[in-house]
């Protein structure tokens, strides 16, 4: 639901800056802020699904070894398509077709 809400202009100054250094958006500082006021549990994952509920998130070491995994499970296979191997060789090595 949208509504309306007048702000003082020295507190909005305040809640963004406050938001900001929490990494949210007014939006959802607003929404926080009243929740804590009124005793209300936050609603699960329901407002940040998929890729946006963890993007950031993550260990850096663990994304390095999914990227890790990718990469290698990405790797192209060249030797069934009737490649010579000094034509793989060049290929892998210019990673252009001869």
């Amino acid at each position: 639901m949208k509504t309306t809400v007048e702000v003082p202009d020295n507190l909005y100054r305040q809640i963004k800056a406050r938001a900001a250094l929490q990494g949210q958006s007014v939006k959802a500082f607003f929404v926080n802020a009243l929740r804590e006021k009124l005793g209300v549990a936050a609603e699960t994952k329901e407002e940040q699904v998929g890729w946006r509920a963890v993007f950031g998130k993550g260990d850096k070491e663990a994304v390095a070894e999914v990227q890790r995994i990718i990469d290698e499970d990405h790797k192209i296979d060249y030797g069934g398509w009737g490649f010579t191997e000094a034509e793989i060789r060049h290929i892998k090595d210019n990673e252009s077709l001869p």
